[in-house]
């Protein structure tokens, strides 16, 4: 049974339409972001507007975060008029990618004050948080996923996969660096391609019918790079942190992890060269600019 009022913060790319999917749902959401106009959407939708992140916890009973970076997850738990100091909130979900170090550091901090933590960063972009076709990873009591997952189901598809907090944000940046792996090798492919004389459209076909189909050479280069759009709706330095988290955490365990290093220096450089809220896509363009070729397709303005 969902709770009567839902909290929901972060009304950003992706916050913004994973609110609306439970507002089309029926549910009740008392909202905060510092982005006015993106509450004020939601407000004419039926949401109501809080004053903070104090407000929503002294109103709700779950709230949902969904937040760029680990810091402002921190500062929204535990700031001056963060969560921690509500009174009625009782279940935290953190939709955000923070790493694992952080999600057991929210745990720990919020169970001091009586509040759950459901650690669950998703996957799937602002795409899947439109069509509630994201993939949901899900750490926490067995209990508590069955108490949410009606919520979460109207996200996407949650998948329980541990108890321990900080597990669903191992999964999460395992599986980002994986998706940017594979657009940054398919990048520098298309390039050399591009070199070579061939056609960036027709090598598109032959890879997807071949065994070097990935989620870059089905969806974000044929969408976004060869239009020339860029507009995928990630940032550069978002990824960048995502690999970051990923990397610390292979470091701590001792794990090595080559080519997720490499492919990390490829986001650092991208980020200097066209600033931090570059689209993801953008990571062709220094192996263009090196080349000397760019990789257009037939659909390029």
């Amino acid at each position: 049974m969902a709770p009567s009022l839902i909290g929901f913060i972060g009304i950003g790319r992706m916050g913004s339409p994973m609110a609306k999917r439970l507002i089309e749902a029926g549910h009740s959401l008392i909202i905060f972001d510092p982005n006015a106009t993106a509450v004020q959407e939601l407000v004419a939708l039926g949401a109501k507007a809080a004053r903070s992140p104090a407000d929503v916890a002294a109103q709700a009973d779950m709230a949902l975060l969904s937040l760029p970076t680990p810091d402002v997850v921190r500062a929204v738990a535990f700031g001056r008029e963060g969560l921690a100091t509500g009174g009625k909130l009782r279940v935290v979900v953190d939709l955000s990618t923070t790493g694992p170090r952080v999600a057991a550091e929210l745990a720990e901090g919020l169970a001091a004050k009586g509040i759950a933590t459901i650690d669950c960063p998703v996957s799937g972009g602002v795409a899947g948080a439109v069509k509630g076709s994201l993939a949901l990873m899900v750490a926490c009591e067995r209990r508590l996923f069955d108490d949410v997952l009606p919520v979460l189901q109207r996200l996407g598809k949650p998948v329980h996969v541990g108890e321990k907090p900080g597990m669903a944000q191992m999964m999460k940046v395992i599986n980002n660096l994986i998706s940017v792996t594979a657009l940054a090798i398919s990048s520098e492919a298309l390039v050399l391609g591009k070199k070579a004389g061939l056609d960036p459209d027709v090598m598109i076909e032959v890879i997807n019918m071949g065994s070097g189909r990935n989620s870059a050479t089905v969806d974000k280069i044929p969408n976004f790079v060869l239009p020339r759009t860029f507009n995928f709706g990630f940032a550069v330095a978002l990824s960048a942190k995502d690999a970051k988290l990923c990397l610390d955490e292979s470091e701590a365990l001792g794990v090595p992890m080559i080519v997720g290093s490499a492919v990390r220096q490829l986001l650092t450089l991208t980020k200097a060269r066209y600033g931090s809220d570059a689209d993801l896509t953008t990571l062709i363009k220094p192996i263009e600019e090196w080349a000397g070729v760019e990789v257009r397709g037939a659909r390029a303005s």
